[in-house]
């Protein structure tokens, strides 16, 4: 018996030790990482990413790495504009400056980089109220001012978002088009395409909750501050959230490409929204809400 032969016999009963030397590389890598991902990603002009080594490049491969050994789906194909402009647009409702007291600045950094699984799911609607009411307004009503104000923000994005998304689908049609005719019996190549959709479908399944926890979450602070300090002012932020619900209710329907989406946004006289929440309330009710009533 050759020398090569009895090694490989003697070693027959012994347990492979790739997988485990993979994941103890793994961990060394991601002990000094998740520390630096406990940083938010740091912002520029207008709430966008500023560039960055460490969120850009770095944390991302480590956490392509830690996903593959989670059993997630890793795509090796590199991002189209429309993709990569998609995960930009969804990113800003995932951490947005006016949210920053209230929003999970690290821990969304560290979901969006896969170094953990998601942890949105965990997240409470009630932080937003707790944050208005530690805030120090001269006066009560105000309040009601600040969560229109920031429902209003969120409306201005959410037509350009629906469009990347709709954009990323197309694109995806295209890609299975391509595979369907060049690689059709490639296995490999159909992998990493199944797995591009199913990386896709993440993000957009994320910033659906994302829409709708900031919904929720504005919900819960007015009517609270409605029992706590009724108001007026309050129907100004009715106004908002009428027709922030409308984006929620089409978001979960998957519809992101209905092309009077901005037209919508625009022309909120006529969206149809939810039943007015002061027709029972014993004072005037300001004149944008009667629109939405």
């Amino acid at each position: 018996m050759n020398e090569p032969t009895a090694q490989v016999k003697r070693n027959a009963g012994k347990p492979k030790c790739a997988s485990r030397t993979r994941i103890t590389a793994l961990l060394t890598l991601l002990v000094p990482l998740v520390a630096l991902s406990a940083c938010a990603r740091p912002v520029g002009d207008f709430g966008r990413a500023d560039d960055s080594v460490i969120h850009d490049e770095i944390l991302p491969r480590v956490g392509a790495m830690a996903a593959s050994e989670r059993g997630e789906a890793v795509s090796r194909f590199i991002l189209t504009d429309e993709e990569e402009l998609m995960r930009n647009r969804v990113w800003r409702f995932l951490i947005a400056p006016h949210a920053s007291d209230w929003m999970f600045d690290a821990a969304v950094e560290r979901q969006r980089t896969r170094i953990t699984e998601p942890t949105d799911l965990s997240f409470t609607t009630d932080r937003y109220y707790n944050h208005l009411r530690l805030d120090e307004y001269r006066s009560t009503n105000t309040r009601y001012v600040t969560i229109a104000e920031d429902a209003r923000t969120d409306l201005k994005t959410i037509p350009g978002t629906f469009l990347s998304i709709c954009e990323v689908m197309e694109i995806e049609r295209r890609r299975n088009v391509a595979l369907e005719g060049l690689y059709p019996n490639n296995d490999a190549v159909r992998k990493h395409v199944k797995a591009r959709e199913i990386e896709n479908a993440n993000v957009i399944g994320w910033f659906t909750r994302a829409l709708d926890y900031r919904y929720k979450s504005y919900d819960v602070a007015l009517n609270r501050l409605l029992v706590e300090t009724p108001h007026q002012e309050a129907g100004l932020s009715n106004v908002a959230l009428n027709r922030l619900a409308v984006f929620v209710d089409r978001a979960k329907r998957g519809e992101f490409c209905d092309p009077f989406t901005d037209q919508t946004y625009r022309a909120h006289q006529e969206l149809s929204v939810l039943k007015s929440r002061y027709e029972n309330m014993d004072y005037d009710v300001p004149e944008e809400a009667v629109i939405l009533k």
